[in-house]
């Protein structure tokens, strides 16, 4: 059958076959379906998994917003496969169908070792989010200016490209501020222009190609497995459909900036900040010192101020995107972000 086939395939089935699959439990996401699947096997199968995880595009809207999936087995097939062990869950099948927009991932279920550390939207503890700002600074250290970004593994964009999608996202503005009114203020609109104008001139930063890595894209404290153990060094991140290359520490603005209202990030971002840099040296970056992690950092920040917009044109409930708006726009003031724009 196709199971026994695919872990044949990746090495992870001998002789032995898959006699027979139960679904264990299923449910939906925003883009997918999961599918934790239980195995029984004939003859021999040595450490073949007993169960696996079972990921899927929805029946109705197999190619989604973002051509859903087609990033995420891209990452698998081509990031993931070199990646250090011990970071992303291991991965069986990646297939996409380009055709029919159809794809699937066969993962391996953490379900018994690892948790996610709370619901949404409760943030962890401190000592939980070190645990995944380590495990990222690792993951972004082993792809840390590799010379196969942009070759092999992920694509640059132009400056051609940049300023699309500079244009696409003036657009996107026009329809969020008309459908907020008079609920955006004057002077965030007006933020939102600088930020408009000054684009070409922040997009630098990216156009470097120094110092760069592969971000995650969703890097929300939600999309990371904790060991149910305790530890600090098994973590796995998971969710990669909207990884791409850049700066690396988008991804911890995201996690801290878009998601935590000021009196807690006040309290960890910093000495997360450093636990990432710490791990980042750790694990072999050189010539990039923490004044250079805090500067992109706060250029991150004043990005995110994009990420409502697409979440909106994008129909992400406004319970998620007007939440994030009021976060960002408060960290931005704190860190002095504006002064970026001044040139």
């Amino acid at each position: 059958g196709h199971l026994t086939e695919a872990l044949r395939r990746c090495g992870a089935l001998g002789d032995g076959r898959v006699t027979d699959v139960v679904v264990e439990n299923s449910f939906a996401t925003v883009l997918s379906h999961i599918f934790r699947l239980r195995l029984t096997y004939e003859g021999t199968v040595a450490d073949a998994p007993r169960s696996l995880i079972l990921k899927a595009g929805l029946l109705d809207r197999p190619s989604g917003p973002w051509r859903a999936g087609r990033q995420e087995v891209a990452f698998y097939a081509a990031v993931a496969a070199a990646t250090p062990a011990g970071l992303v869950p291991r991965c069986f099948e990646a297939h996409w169908d380009q055709d029919t927009g159809a794809w699937h991932l066969l993962l391996e279920d953490l379900t018994d070792s690892h948790v996610v550390a709370t619901r949404w939207p409760l943030p962890p503890k401190a000592e939980q989010c070190e645990s995944i700002i380590r495990t990222r600074a690792r993951f972004q250290a082993a792809w840390w200016d590799d010379p196969r970004l942009g070759v092999t593994v992920g694509t640059w964009e132009d400056s051609s490209a940049t300023e699309q999608s500079r244009q696409r996202l003036a657009e996107q503005f026009v329809h969020f501020a008309a459908d907020l009114g008079d609920r955006l203020s004057a002077e965030r609109r007006a933020l939102y222009g600088r930020l408009l104008d000054a684009a070409p001139r922040l997009a630098a930063r990216y156009h470097s190609h120094r110092h760069m890595t592969i971000v995650q894209g969703d890097a929300h404290v939600w999309n990371c497995f904790l060991p149910r153990a305790g530890g600090h060094d098994d973590a796995r991140l998971f969710d990669w459909d909207a990884w791409r290359l850049d700066v690396g520490s988008d991804d911890l603005a995201y996690m801290m900036a878009v998601h935590w209202y000021p009196d807690l990030r006040r309290r960890f971002e910093r000495h997360l900040l450093d636990c990432h840099h710490d791990a980042l040296l750790t694990h072999g970056v050189h010539s990039y010192d923490r004044r250079a992690l805090q500067d992109d950092y706060r250029l991150s920040v004043l990005w995110q101020l994009t990420t409502p917009i697409w979440q909106h044109a994008n129909n992400i409930p406004p319970v998620i995107w007007w939440n994030n708006l009021e976060r960002i726009h408060l960290a931005v003031e704190d860190l002095g972000c504006r002064d970026l724009l001044a040139g």
